[in-house]
């Protein structure tokens, strides 16, 4: 329902129609859901690699930051992303973190939008307000939400081959090479062109079957890309398999997805790695979607395409692993739920109305009146979000500020033990202490990520862990295990406390 306002208005008024108005309030929408204050932990970390990158000139090849793995050999897959983000401070401060933060999730879902353009407006609105509360739980200032960005790009990309565009096919080399250089999550690429070439073969496969059975002369499936488009789709997953060396961790990125997945602590001890738990509400939009996937294909009233089957399939699959997932199936489904849903509200429902001139004319005034309204409201939450009082409160609430002053003003001797919450924060902060751990599991192994975890609940054996790492000096929260064991030690004594944190330092020498 995309109405025209008759010729008494000026050219710029009748410019707002209801389509536009929609997309706009979606997309300003998207951007004010988007323009949160930085809280990540992770932010930190990545925020001061992209500052050692900047300032040095080089990519770390090994650990900088913390004193447990000091020198040894770091996959910093994330440096370009890091060096960005880093800039983004540079330039902006606050305002700049939560700018590239909000950009990246609004450009992400440009990508998403433009693969349904004939859709229902109304449907599609709603859907990707649905699509971004459920992606809504990753979004944070990390290399991540540039790997967010990729997928939306390289889902668009095929979604346009499938619909003819041979040239949109030859962008994905280009595209998973800058991957590969960004995040890790490269591999959401090959997931979705694997997809593609399954549900596309199967299309095929099905169309050849049911036109033999009519007795019609075989021919490409009209709603598929043939043959030779899948041919070309596994050429070019080749070419892209063959420039992933094409970074500074070369062979090595071939592998590290598999070796991230296989960190047993990550499963068991780190939330966006578990299997969600649907009593929590912030995961309640993706049960929606699920629902809603499920329910359009049902109504649709035509044969399903198997590879937006396959897309649904794969990634509800994915999602019911792990949590950190479900955004990877909001931003790839949101376009075929649209989609599909808009041929089925079309076979249920019908056309809509036209509206009255008199109704246009009103409806171009509320529209204005609207969209004036809802950038007012996202220009102040973005200036919220990126006023420096606003983030220093945060931080005062959630973060061991006050321990930090401490220790930059006294100065006690480390080597130091930290909670692993605070790693990244400390690693920002407070850089001439090198951390014990913080949020790159992927350098620390199993064993030594078990190590922290029986330090931390001063279990069996803690004095001796902590002493194997020459630990003088401990940041950690008054309501740990740890710190009611250290309080009955009298080789510490608590040397800072507030409501956030405890410092406690060693008064003897570590044996």
């Amino acid at each position: 329902m995309d109405e025209e306002a008759h010729s008494g208005f000026p050219s710029w008024l009748r410019w707002l129609t209801f389509t536009r108005l929609i997309t706009l309030v979606t997309f300003v929408a998207i951007f004010a859901m988007a323009a949160r204050i930085p809280t990540d932990t992770d932010s930190w970390w990545h925020l001061q690699s992209g500052r050692w990158i900047i300032e040095n000139r080089a990519i770390p090849l090994t650990d900088p930051f913390s004193h447990t793995r000091l020198g040894e050999p770091w996959i910093d897959h994330g440096w370009l992303a890091q060096a960005a983000i880093f800039l983004a401070w540079e330039w902006l401060g606050y305002g700049g973190l939560v700018l590239f933060l909000a950009a990246l999730v609004t450009a992400a879902f440009s990508f998403a939008w433009m693969q349904c353009r004939q859709a229902n407006m109304w449907l599609r609105a709603f859907v990707f307000i649905i699509a971004a509360a459920s992606t809504s739980i990753i979004w944070a200032i990390r290399p991540q939400m540039v790997s967010f960005l990729l997928t939306s790009i390289v889902a668009y990309l095929l979604y346009r081959f499938k619909q003819g565009s041979i040239k949109s096919l030859w962008l994905l080399p280009v595209i998973m090479l800058i991957w590969v250089n960004i995040h890790g999550g490269f591999a959401i690429g090959f997931i979705l062109m694997v997809a593609y070439l399954f549900g596309e073969t199967v299309n095929q496969l099905l169309h050849m079957w049911q036109v033999k059975s009519d007795a019609t002369p075989v021919s490409a499936d009209p709603q598929g890309i043939g043959w030779r488009g899948i041919g070309l789709l596994l050429l070019v997953m080749a070419i892209c398999f063959l420039l992933l060396p094409l970074n500074p961790n070369t062979t090595q990125m071939w592998s590290y997805p598999f070796r991230t997945v296989g960190i047993g602590v990550l499963q068991d001890y780190i939330q966006e790695w578990q299997a969600p738990d649907f009593h929590a509400f912030y995961l309640h939009p993706f049960i929606w979607l699920l629902l809603a996937a499920l329910t359009v294909f049902g109504l649709a009233g035509r044969r399903a395409d198997f590879t937006e089957l396959t897309l649904v399939a794969l990634f509800a699959y994915m999602s019911l692993l792990a949590v950190r997932n479900i955004p990877l199936f909001a931003l790839v489904n949101a376009p075929v739920i649209v989609r599909v849903g808009t041929q089925a509200w079309a076979r249920w429902r019908g056309q809509g109305r036209e509206w009255s001139s008199s109704q246009k004319g009103l409806a171009l005034a509320v529209n204005w009146l609207l969209l004036l309204f809802v950038l007012l409201v996202a220009l102040v939450r973005f200036a919220d979000a990126a006023s420096i009082m606003t983030n220093e409160a945060e931080q005062a609430q959630t973060l061991p500020v006050g321990a930090i002053a401490y220790l930059q003003e006294a100065q006690p001797a480390g080597p130091l033990f930290n909670d692993y919450n605070w790693g990244g924060y400390l690693i920002w902060r407070l850089p001439q202490y090198p951390v014990f751990v913080d949020g790159r599991t992927d350098l620390y192994d199993d064993d030594f990520l078990r190590d922290y975890l029986l330090i931390d609940a001063a279990g069996n054996g803690w004095q001796e862990r902590l002493d194997a790492y020459g630990v003088r000096l401990a940041v950690i929260s008054p309501y740990s295990a740890l710190a009611q064991a250290l309080a009955q030690e009298p080789d510490w004594q608590e040397v800072y406390a507030d409501d956030m944190a405890l410092v406690f330092a060693r008064q003897t020498a570590v044996p």
